[in-house]
């Protein structure tokens, strides 16, 4: 009889896809001294979390509490949660950030720009503001905050670099396969993101680089390198 996964099960390393949907069961991934669990939320916003635990010591941090707290919460087990990563101001990515802060005593770290707006619309305080060129633990892991300006003004994006070379960054909704993040027929705001994403992104990291955005699939940066023009010239 066949059984469609439900979220309590989990899809692992051998057949992780990053496609993952709001109700179904999250991915999990090993990026080396980090485990990555995938999950989706919402069934209308459909957002990702990124659930990652240090293999060494335990130690967990999420990027976006975005919805659903119960099922977050639930995705931690008996780990704990050390940090949470808002990787911008937008609603969509914090709805959650209050409950699972409550419930584990997290430390709270947001871009510097977007992190008073934060605290504004979820009363939850931020611990670190982050700036591009931070560095973010994990246990006995790190993460390289890139501070990519456009979608909003204070979007992070985390790299996490492997003891063998790979490369993995986690976007926001600063980049998507197909695309840099909405600026909403803001013509200065598109010019800063792509400029950013280009220089910031496309020009130091390897085409091979893995990158997690804040909703929908997976990409890498060769995939999508060579529709950089094209993106400019379209103007979203």
């Amino acid at each position: 009889m066949h059984t469609t996964p439900g979220r309590g099960d989990q899809i692992s390393d051998d057949s992780y896809d990053g496609d993952v949907t709001p109700g179904g069961p999250p991915q999990v991934r090993d990026l080396g001294c980090l485990r990555l669990t995938k999950l989706a939320v919402d069934p209308q916003m459909s957002n990702n979390c990124y659930l990652l635990r240090c293999t060494e010591t335990g130690e967990q941090l999420l990027v976006d509490a975005a919805s659903e707290a119960p099922a977050l919460l639930e995705l931690l087990g008996d780990g704990g949660l050390a940090t949470v990563v808002t990787t911008h101001q937008h609603w969509d990515h914090h709805r959650a950030l209050a409950e699972v802060v409550a419930a584990t005593g997290a430390s709270v770290l947001v871009g510097e720009p977007d992190a008073d707006a934060v605290t504004e619309q979820t009363g939850v305080a931020v611990d670190r503001r982050l700036v591009h060129g931070d560095t973010v633990t994990v246990g006995s892991c790190e993460l390289e905050v890139l501070a990519i300006a456009g979608h909003t003004p204070g979007s992070v994006a985390l790299v996490h670099r492997t003891a063998d070379g790979g490369t993995h960054l986690f976007t926001g909704d600063s980049l998507f396969p197909g695309g840099v993040g909405a600026t909403f027929g803001d013509a200065d705001a598109f010019a800063q993101l792509i400029d950013e994403v280009e220089t910031k992104i496309f020009g130091t990291l390897p085409d091979d680089t893995w990158f997690y955005p804040g909703h929908g699939g997976d990409s890498t940066l060769g995939e999508q390198r060579p529709h950089l023009a094209e993106w400019r010239e379209r103007g979203w």
